[in-house]
């Protein structure tokens, strides 16, 4: 494979025109700097606009504004071939009438390469891929799977710069899903392309990436590792969209160079990370459902929903005028509480984000 290449867009824009003569503003100055070998996912709702930056990038999509630079090129004014990128697509895309061989080889026939160079090429990708018994099968012949693993083939026998992927699980049922998720990540690691992944499943991201790009109505809300996204988001949109999250309200008491000390409902708690918020405001506060303890002393709730999953019981209680959930892992010889039922629970501070 040769060397990857890093990704850089600058003010990306696209304007669509609808059929009424209106104006539609899918991407809105998007900034993005994707390092060398890095697997970067675009996440966010239908709509978003993370499919219309990964056209744009392969030059699918003409940019309203901005620039695309892949390595030191603006490849803006490039056709897609010119661009040293590979695609896999949601739909497989595979020939019907061609075998497995001759779908990986095909680009490379294009490009009119020797027929030795070929052979190798092909094979050393099925060997990868472990499907040296399926070179001579048809699509018709092999399970969805088996199918985008032909798909992802086909686009690393082309040796890119960049590897584009356009929601390409979301056909798969949920195990076959997730085997695929690790296939995916495992190869891109072993091969060290640049990766851009598009997805609205949130598990996906978390699986597969070195960085999360959340995304709303054409706009980055926020980048970072899968873990940053999921204990420190920027906002409540962010909060929320990735896993499940309780807001709470609370008021600033004082700070420390690398903590601060909040209020919530009477009780103090020392959040250890610093905040620009000042004394005395009132804040929003993101705790997940993993984070709220049970049978402390702290807080008087009310049990409205109680659903026992194995490794985890699922709570959903009342607070006041609020509902909190709860998540308790490892269940195993705790109490169990039913609807109805008192239930005092605290927070755990250390897992506590201060918006």
């Amino acid at each position: 494979m040769k060397e990857a290449k890093g990704i850089f867009l600058k003010d990306l824009t696209k304007t669509f025109v609808t059929s009424k003569n209106t104006q539609v503003q899918a991407v809105k100055r998007v900034n993005l700097t994707i390092k060398p070998g890095e697997f970067v996912t675009l996440l966010g709702p239908s709509g978003c606009g993370k499919t219309t930056i990964l056209r744009m990038i392969a030059g699918f999509e003409t940019l309203t504004e901005g620039e695309v630079v892949i390595g030191n090129e603006d490849v803006g004014p490039l056709t897609p071939d010119k661009r040293d990128i590979s695609m896999v697509f949601q739909n497989y895309a595979l020939f019907p009438h061609m075998n497995v061989y001759d779908n990986i080889a095909y680009g490379l026939k294009l490009q009119k390469l020797p027929k030795a160079e070929i052979d190798e090429r092909v094979n050393r990708i099925l060997t990868m891929m472990k499907m040296e018994d399926f070179a001579t099968r048809v699509p018709s012949q092999m399970s969805g799977g088996q199918q985008q693993r032909v798909s992802l083939a086909r686009a690393l026998v082309m040796e890119p710069a960049v590897l584009l992927f356009d929601e390409p699980l979301s056909n798969l049922d949920a195990k076959l899903r997730l085997h695929m998720r690790d296939e995916i990540r495992k190869i891109q690691q072993e091969v060290g392309i640049t990766s851009i992944y598009v997805t609205h499943d949130q598990s996906e991201a978390m699986g597969l990436s070195d960085k999360v790009v959340i995304m709303k109505d054409g706009n980055i809300q926020q980048v970072g590792s899968p873990r940053e996204i999921y204990q420190m988001p920027a906002n409540v949109f962010v909060a929320g969209f990735i896993g499940r999250a309780n807001i709470v309200s609370g008021v600033i008491e004082s700070k420390e160079t690398e903590a601060t000390i909040v209020r919530i409902d009477g009780v103090q708690y020392r959040v250890p990370r610093a905040t620009k918020h000042q004394a005395g405001e009132t804040v929003e506060i993101v705790l997940r459902p993993e984070s709220v303890i049970l049978g402390v002393e702290e807080f008087e709730t009310r049990v409205s929903k109680s659903v026992f999953m194995g490794e985890t019981h699922e709570y959903e209680v009342q607070w006041g005028d609020q509902t909190l959930q709860i998540s308790e892992s490892n269940p195993f010889g705790k109490p169990s509480y039913q609807v109805g039922d008192k239930l005092m629970l605290g927070f755990d501070e250390k897992s506590l984000h201060i918006l």
